[in-house]
Order: structure tokens, then sequence, then C-alpha cells
């Protein structure tokens, strides 16, 4: 596994961006190159991404896969979210920007930098908030993004604060952009929660808000037109936790899932 630090100059963000393109030994950039997109980059040697990679390597695509960490700003939680609609405390502001850099700018550059001519297929995954604005993100450019992983994902993103006059159908911000939305051909998405992920429970219905959150924005991608099973997988863990121990267990499983359609 060859691993490059790179840094761009972000128009967009305004900032200086630092990424890790990880490739295989065997990659071959003159065959067809499947891009996968990581948010909070910098997270990745606590999760051993190096050793699931090598794991995977002789798994079907794994050598033409190029996974892309990029680092979080001090700004995460601006820079993160649903993008053009911030959430009730203003935080999401900068989201449009993330989305116009990594669209914009961060992609042509590493098909300059890969000397390649295009993705054949491009995939985005992220944790928590970061998995809240890769799903966004593939949700405004479902032509352009095949598939989608989201880890302990802030879907509970809303436009109010709870109390008097909240609706999660009204207020939850993701799930009503999902809504106006069409499902786009063979588009697929990741999904995992873990029991441990938190402790709330608003709706006192003994499920904690991150897994009603994740299984309710399932059930809006099925209403749409996604297909549960073939284009949708949930995965959740008894002992899943907000960290990255649990994440770090869950992307073999993602990466295998991923990958299988190859």
């Amino acid at each position: 596994m060859n691993v490059q630090r790179q840094t761009i100059i972000s128009t967009n963000l305004k900032r200086a961006v630092i990424f890790e393109i990880y490739t295989n030994n065997s990659f071959d950039h003159n065959k067809d190159v499947n891009l996968l997109l990581i948010n909070d980059g910098q997270d990745l040697p606590q999760m051993n991404f190096i050793r699931t990679a090598k794991g995977l390597s002789d798994f079907n695509g794994m050598s033409q896969l190029v996974c892309v960490g990029i680092h979080a700003g001090l700004e995460r939680k601006q820079e993160y979210g649903v993008a053009g609609i911030p959430d009730y405390q203003k935080r999401g502001s900068k989201a449009a920007s993330y989305s116009d850099f990594v669209m914009h700018e961060l992609i042509p550059a590493l098909i300059k930098q890969l000397a390649i001519a295009y993705f054949k297929e491009k995939y985005f995954l992220g944790f928590s908030l970061g998995g809240l604005m890769a799903f966004d993100i593939a949700m405004d450019f479902q032509h352009e993004f095949d598939a989608a992983g989201v880890f302990s994902g802030s879907f509970w993103w809303r436009s109010m604060a709870l109390g008097e006059g909240y609706s999660d159908f009204e207020h939850r911000i993701i799930h009503k952009k999902v809504r106006s939305k069409n499902a786009s051909g063979n588009q697929r998405f990741f999904f995992q929660a873990g029991k441990l992920d938190e402790l709330a429970d608003r709706n006192n219905n003994g499920i904690i808000d991150s897994i009603d959150d994740t299984v309710d924005l399932i059930a809006s991608l099925e209403k749409i037109g996604y297909l549960a099973g073939n284009q949708l997988a949930y995965f959740e863990l008894e002992d899943g936790g907000h960290n990255i121990e649990t994440w770090s267990r869950v992307i073999p499983v993602f990466m295998k899932w991923l990958l299988s359609e190859q």
C-alpha cells in the first residue's frame, strides 16, 4: 500500500486542505480507476486503514481503487452538513463550499495527479457529521457517485430545536431533502448504526435516536425508489458506539460490500 500526502489551497474553503492518497501496490493508471473519498481522513491511521486495505488487497476491484482521506479543518461543524441548509444553530453554513471543493477542486486535482482521464466509479464514505456530508454530496450529485457509506450518521441534523412545534417529518433536514429527490439508477448506500451510539430517545419508543433517524432515512430512500437489499444496506452493531474503535471494525464490512459489485 502506497500513501502520498498532498495539500490543496482551496478557493472555495479559503484554506489549505490536507489529504492522503492510498493506492494498492499493483495499481495501474492505464486501467479503469475507481475513487473512494473519505471524510475525516485524519482519523484513518487510528482506524488501521492501511492494514484493512492490505487485508483486502486481493479482493476483486481493490487494486484499482484509489482511496483519499480528506482531513477535516478547524471549522468542521461549518464545512460538514447539508449543502445550502444550515441547522437551527447555523452549523453547516459552509457545507455548499465543501461540496464545491470536492467536485470542482479535489476530484480534478486527483485526476491530474494520477494521470488518468476520469474515474470509472466514485464513492464517498464518512463518519458521524462527516457521514451526513458524504451522503449529502452523493445525493446532490447522484449521477457522479455510485455509492456512499455512512457510519453513525448525524441524520438528526434539524432546522428547529426540540420542543413545542418540532416535527421529525418537517424539521429533519436530510430526510426532507431526500423526499425532494428521485432514485438514481444503480446508486447504492451502506448505513451503519450502533446501539451504543448515544442515549437520547426523543420520542420515547425505546430506540435511540441515531438508529431511528437512520432507519427512517432508509425508509425515505425506499419511498423515492431505491430498493432494499439491492441498493440499501443496513448494518447494526449491538456493541457499536460513536467512536473510532467501532468504525474501524465496520470499514472491512463496508469495503467488501462496496467491492462486491465489481
